[in-house]
């Protein structure tokens, strides 16, 4: 059974990255989507393509203010909470604020929720989760002690969630996201995802700096690898795949050199000179683990989630869509 398309949603973050791309997704679906942001991360020209759309409203407010997200869940069937603070960097040398937002900001919007009895609350996790855990690939019941502030908020997210799931009847599903990339993701700022920030720097022809010896893996994922996750979440009927966690990855992992290798290889095709630019390396970074891989099998089982584009597949998507967006 699919949900009804007259249903309201609630994208919290829907400025930024992956929630922008939830929006433009739900709109394109016929859904009626509400966006609440704060614009701390977020972009209003993320949203410029479905502003005038009728069945989009934007709430410009905080999660941290829990009188705004009372505004925010007003009516609202289903909210996908992405709205956070990023960044294990960020959250070492701000713990305070990351801990605000991503913990405090989180039971705001759990406690709204609640209150106004929505259907499902679908949050944003992350791998980070697993922490010092070395077992691969990652199996959402085995997990390590966390290894950055930002690990522990994150950690703190899911637990809240199996609380209010257990105590309220609040149904929860969080996302285990894993190094998402693609299309309106930011490459500017102390903080940029690796992926747009080495674009955008072989495209001026500067020299990508690596952290480490570019053998450190990651399980990369595309952003349209993510947004059939959370459809799924929403739409499931399984009584057992509901008020749990799940991985969302590819399901598969390649190095920082290959990842390199292949973004040259995209981008050359637009300037030749990318091809021969030389890649520097520096020192590891605090709080980085130096393998990252997820077992989607739990997926697969309980959701039906069939992933469609591997690293390579996605890359060449979103190299295209930088170069048209970034020139």
């Amino acid at each position: 059974m699919k949900e009804e398309i007259n249903s309201t949603l609630l994208i919290t973050g829907g400025a930024g990255f992956i929630g922008s791309n939830l929006c433009e997704y739900f709109l394109k679906k016929g859904y009626k989507v509400t966006c609440f942001d704060n614009f701390a991360t977020g972009h209003r020209h993320n949203l410029k393509d479905f502003m005038d759309h009728p069945n989009f409203n934007l709430i410009e407010g905080d999660i941290r203010n829990a009188v705004d997200c009372v505004t925010a869940v007003k009516g609202v069937d289903y909210v996908f909470h992405q709205a956070a603070l990023g960044s294990v960097p960020r959250s070492i040398n701000d713990p305070v604020t990351t801990n605000d937002v991503n913990v405090s900001g989180f039971l705001n919007m759990l406690v709204a929720s609640r209150e106004a009895k929505v259907k499902r609350f679908i949050y944003a996790a992350s791998s980070s989760t697993y922490g010092d855990s070395e077992g691969l690939p990652k199996v959402e019941d085995i997990i390590g002690k966390p290894l950055s502030p930002y690990a522990i908020t994150k950690y703190v997210n899911e637990l809240y969630a199996e609380i209010f799931s257990n105590t309220y009847g609040l149904q929860t599903i969080g996302l285990r996201y894993f190094n998402v990339f693609g299309r309106k993701q930011d490459p500017k700022g102390a903080y940029a995802a690796v992926i747009p920030k080495f674009v955008m720097q072989l495209m001026q022809h500067e020299s990508p700096k690596i952290n480490g010896d570019g053998n450190y893996s990651r399980d990369f994922t595309y952003i349209d690898n993510v947004i059939q996750m959370n459809e799924l979440a929403m739409t499931t009927v399984n009584p057992a795949a509901i008020n749990t966690v799940y991985n969302t990855a590819y399901g598969d992992r390649n190095t920082l050199n290959n990842l390199v290798h292949y973004l040259k290889e995209y981008l050359s095709k637009y300037d030749s000179k990318i091809a021969t630019i030389e890649i520097e390396y520096g020192p590891n970074r605090a709080g980085d683990i130096p393998h990252s891989l997820a077992s989607i099998d739990k997926a697969k089982e309980l959701l039906g989630y069939n992933p469609r584009y591997s690293l390579q597949q996605g890359l060449q998507e979103a190299v295209d869509w930088y170069w048209e967006n970034l020139k």
